[in-house]
């Protein structure tokens, strides 16, 4: 089997490159089948995209009867000649003479009646992926992924990896998922801010790309029980700053995805992902009170945003802005209180416009042992739960500041997809434990 991949001198990619009548070796999966009399037409999917194959019993001789009925997702190994005809799905297609069925498929269950049914195609999500749009929405992950580790590279952080298993919320214990470890209870994490608070006294600026967990039984189009989190926290850094980090970011994804998979982009949204050249506006907590209230919400001065607001909200903007200072009553106990108005926070959620809300939030954590204490003590929690935490604030730790990044949101928001189950491989949500 290794043998094929160097077997393949030619992909979907580099064969529009290829001159007429040149000969080619080809390996991929038959997404598309179409039979028209002494002819048969395959759609071949490789890494790269779909190419063109088209089949003549003159060329195929005997062959032909058993080539026009190979499933489709059959994986196959071809060889013939390229044409261009600007009838072909990018103006290329190849005549094939020699074809080896790799792995034969059995018949195919996504027929039209299951893709109609949202919760039929996540049943088969195994399978489901394979069509061109998740494979569209999935290749553009891969891409906002490696533009947002080229971000944090270029601009000096280091890479480090938390651990998985917790003892200790660091969100709110309402949504940790409980486990045994061992003789003793144990969490899965909800993010690794903490560990990369321990991390910043010896590399300054650090980042994470792994999952988070959170036990919410929300069940909005933003909520997933598993979700890829890129966190980063820098020392010597206040509130502002990091906003900076925020907005630098996520224009620096927008930018590279038109680059990295402009295709993929445009086929999914039916555009390419406009340029952002404005400062994201920063607004405060109070000003967005305001507007909800103007919009008609029920919401008073003190109560956090749901899913509701956050969409009223973010529909009087086209670019993605910030709301700061939220109150100290909406925020972790990690939050510095605002040192000229204590009842907010130095805290900020980056909102994405049109409808799609919180993509990102941060903020300046305390970095004092007895202010940190106290604020533990006063918000109702054990001390002893935090006592590590708590500890590297005795020993030369900085100013700093630090956020979360929600992969599925921004992919979500970038793409216009329904839901942020979309933008993930195989989703986990309240209802939905398989495949």
């Amino acid at each position: 089997m290794a043998g094929l991949v160097k077997w393949r001198d030619a992909d979907s990619r580099s064969i529009t490159n290829l001159s007429d009548g040149h000969r080619v070796k080809l390996i991929g999966w038959v997404f598309t089948k179409r039979v028209h009399s002494n002819k048969v037409f395959f759609m071949l999917r490789d890494r790269y995209g779909y190419i063109q194959l088209v089949g003549d019993s003159e060329r195929l001789g005997d062959a032909f009867k058993q080539v026009s009925e190979i499933p489709v997702e059959s994986a196959i190994a071809v060889e013939g000649v390229v044409k261009r005809d600007p009838r072909a799905p990018g103006g290329v297609e190849v005549h094939i003479d020699k074809v080896d069925v790799v792995a034969r498929a059995d018949v195919w269950p996504i027929t039209p009646s299951v893709a109609k049914s949202p919760e039929a195609m996540f049943d088969l999500r195994h399978l489901t992926i394979r069509g061109p749009k998740s494979r569209a929405v999935l290749l553009t992950r891969s891409a906002l992924v490696q533009a947002a580790w080229e971000y944090f590279v270029n601009n000096d952080y280091v890479l480090i990896t938390a651990p998985t298993f917790i003892t200790s919320a660091v969100e709110g214990g309402a949504t940790l998922f409980e486990l045994k470890y061992f003789d003793r209870k144990a969490y899965l994490t909800q993010s690794s801010q903490f560990y990369e608070e321990a991390a910043i006294c010896v590399f300054e600026k650090v980042f994470v790309m792994q999952p988070s967990f959170r036990a919410e039984k929300s069940r909005t189009r933003k909520h997933l029980t598993e979700f890829l989190h890129i966190e980063a926290e820098v020392a010597f850094a206040d509130h502002e700053d990091i906003m900076d980090v925020e907005e630098e970011l996520v224009k620096y994804i927008v930018n590279r995805l038109n680059e990295l998979v402009p295709k993929e982009v445009e086929y999914v949204r039916g555009s390419r992902l406009p340029d952002i050249d404005s400062r994201f506006e920063r607004i405060s907590y109070d000003e967005a009170i305001e507007i909800l209230q103007r919009k008609g919400f029920d919401i008073s001065w003190g109560e956090d945003f749901g899913a509701d607001e956050e969409r009223a909200l973010s529909e009087e903007f086209d670019v993605p802005f910030f709301v700061y200072g939220f109150p100290t009553v909406t925020r972790s106990f990690y939050h510095m209180d605002d040192p000229t108005r204590p009842e907010v926070t130095l805290s900020s959620d980056l909102m994405a416009p049109e409808g799609f809300g919180e993509i990102t939030s941060g903020g300046q954590r305390i970095h004092e042992y007895d202010y940190l204490l106290s604020k533990i003590r006063r918000m109702g929690l054990n001390p002893e739960e935090y006592g590590w935490y708590l500890e590297i604030r005795k020993y030369g730790m900085p100013p700093h500041s630090g956020f979360g990044m929600g992969v599925e949101r921004v992919l979500r928001w970038l793409l216009h997809l329904p839901h942020v189950r979309d933008a993930t491989l195989f989703p986990r949500t309240p209802s939905r434990l398989y495949p």
